[in-house]
């Protein structure tokens, strides 16, 4: 395979993937709003936080409002990390790949792109932010069966799965990382402590990961325990873990992958021998920190070693800094 090619492959994932990730991050924010009395509601600035894009909002925008937040991460094309620019460079990656795609994941990245295109200003409505938000994850949800249930296994197949993996892991750490943080300071906030389970459920919820939580776990929704289970499960698809173990699976399959299998092992293996239980929060802000970056030099890796050259920088999400 040209080196051209699996960039552009790997790239794809990962935009798709973005896009569904978005779709759930601001769907789950919205039911926290509805679920939480307004006047102890967290807002909408995390959003702008765990997508790592507060410069670019602070220089256009002045307040977090709603609709201001809605709109940039959706469909505001001049934000690099928005929904809308990641389906329209999603889009025209598979135009320069269409001839290995197969017709009906073509197909379902423009009818994608093009509802996306469209819709997307019913995201900042309450009347109809759900069913774009539903469409827009069923979407990627069907593509995500697509890679897995009519492409040929090979290096196709391997770059589209480390590009989706990558980006799936980069999430959930972004989320934890976030998010736990608000939850220390509600921790401290006598008037939230009777809400931390509905906010650890949000958590949960903006991975679809609540159900699965509780059927693995069998206990109540409790912080170390929502973090243990998004970072260091095995079994959830988008935990951490689970995330690396994929990727490892499928670098063993490609050549000169030596090097990222021991990056990705210690990433796996560090997470693994973490006890939750004694971390701060700003223990755990630095543990998820050095997972962020080692997830953004392993992006460098995967480029030196098989990619003609790296990508426009902004494609990467920089790490959350959070002070």
């Amino acid at each position: 395979m040209l080196s051209r090619v699996a960039d552009n492959l790997y790239w794809m994932a990962r935009y798709l993937e973005r896009t569904e990730n978005l779709a759930r991050l601001v769907d789950a924010s919205a039911s926290l709003m509805l679920d939480l009395p307004q006047r102890l509601s967290p807002g909408w600035r995390p959003l702008i936080t765990i997508t790592g894009n507060e410069p670019g909002y602070n220089k256009d925008a002045g307040e977090f409002s709603e609709k201001s937040v809605v709109k940039f991460v959706v469909s505001d094309a001049k934000n690099a990390g928005s929904m809308i620019t990641s389906i329209a460079r999603a889009r025209e990656i598979a135009r320069t790949v269409r001839d290995i795609l197969p017709r009906e994941v073509w197909e379902q990245i423009n009818e994608l792109y093009l509802y996306v295109s469209e819709h997307a200003a019913e995201a900042a409505a309450k009347r109809t932010r759900y069913a774009f938000l539903g469409r827009v994850t069923a979407s990627t949800q069907t593509l995500t069966g697509m890679f897995e249930g009519i492409f040929n296994e090979g290096d196709a197949l391997s770059f589209l799965t480390i590009g989706r993996n990558i980006e799936r892991a980069d999430m959930t750490s972004r989320i934890v990382d976030v998010r736990a943080a608000a939850m220390m300071v509600a921790a401290s906030a006598e008037e939230l402590r009777p809400f931390e389970s509905v906010l650890w459920m949000s958590v949960l919820r903006s991975l679809s990961g609540y159900q699965m939580y509780r059927l693995t776990t069998r206990e109540r929704v409790y912080g170390t325990g929502v973090v243990r289970f998004l970072l260091a499960n095995h079994q959830f698809p988008r935990a951490c873990v689970c995330c690396l173990r994929r990727v490892e699976e499928v670098l063993h399959r490609l050549p000169h992958s030596a090097t990222l299998l021991r990056r990705v092992a210690r990433m796996r293996r560090a997470i693994h021998h973490t006890q939750f239980e004694s971390l701060g929060q700003a223990e755990l802000h630095g543990f998820i920190d050095r997972l962020q970056l080692s997830l953004a030099r392993t992006n460098d890796e995967l480029a030196r070693i098989y990619f003609v050259a790296q990508r426009d920088p902004a494609a990467a999400i920089a790490p959350i800094r959070v002070a």
